[in-house]
């Protein structure tokens, strides 16, 4: 009889496999993976050189309590298929910062009871890592950014051979003292004197994406506003390309 895996099942366990370093376990994982694909004890047994009594062994393990580590340790999972199925939909969904409120819910949800050692062992087994989501600007919307591109290709299709394209921002760079922390004995505050004034510089520039030799910034005094804009509009006309297209941001 075969092992029946479902895809999700079956993918974390190729995970596994390409993370373990007990080669005992390997063995295991090998067992499984090539029982469910059809192969014959006699197969598998003459593919990792071991007795087929062993690969029946491994297979009856795995079945009976999905056991891949040698006899010094558990199993592969508390749950069941569809369990645990549910469970990676759930945390693809949310994201929890303790794993002991994981263990929370799979108790609550499941009836089942992990040690927090024991669930990060399964949710490395599972694809799963302790790591920090990606930032996003503030104002970002997916759909605006398709429209965008969209737009962005079909105006690149239009332009003429001398015709030039340009992206152009406003950028307010400031100087100041920045404190950060360093190896300093206890009880003792080390001073450090900080600029007297913060030191703003207003600049705008445009860029031709590929030629960055084409880059044009002017620096403003004050502030970058409409006039100021104007001006730097006008500033770029003076140079010897003809403009089709302008991205502003403010």
């Amino acid at each position: 009889m075969n092992i029946k895996l479902t895809p999700e099942l079956k993918s974390a366990l190729e995970l596994r496999h390409s993370k373990v370093r007990d080669g005992y376990e390997r063995d295991r994982i090998k067992a499984v993976l090539l029982n469910a694909k059809g192969w014959t004890i006699v197969m598998i047994a003459q593919a990792l050189l071991v007795h087929e009594s062993t690969i029946s062994r491994h297979i009856k393990d795995f079945i009976d309590e999905q056991k891949l580590i040698p006899e010094n340790g558990g199993s592969f999972s508390h749950l069941n298929n569809e369990q645990t199925k549910q469970l990676i939909e759930h945390l693809s969904d949310i994201t929890y910062f303790h794993t002991h409120q994981i263990c929370s819910y799979i108790k609550t949800t499941f009836d089942v009871k992990y040690s927090v050692s024991g669930l990060n062992k399964w949710l490395h087994h599972n694809g799963f890592s302790y790591k920090q989501p990606k930032g996003v600007p503030h104002k970002f919307c997916a759909d605006e950014q398709d429209e965008f591109i969209t737009k962005y290709d079909s105006l690149k299709t239009e332009m003429a051979k001398d015709d030039v394209l340009l992206f152009m921002d406003a950028v307010h760079p400031t100087q100041a003292t920045k404190v950060t922390c360093g190896w300093i004995r206890t009880g003792v505050d080390k001073t450090i004197e900080t600029t007297g004034s913060r030191t703003r510089v207003n600049i705008v520039g445009a860029i031709r994406l590929g030629y960055l030799e084409d880059t044009v910034t002017q620096q403003y005094e004050k502030t970058v506003n409409g006039d100021a804009i104007i001006e730097f509009f006008i500033h770029i006309t003076d140079i010897p390309h003809p403009i089709i297209g302008i991205n502003c941001r403010f």
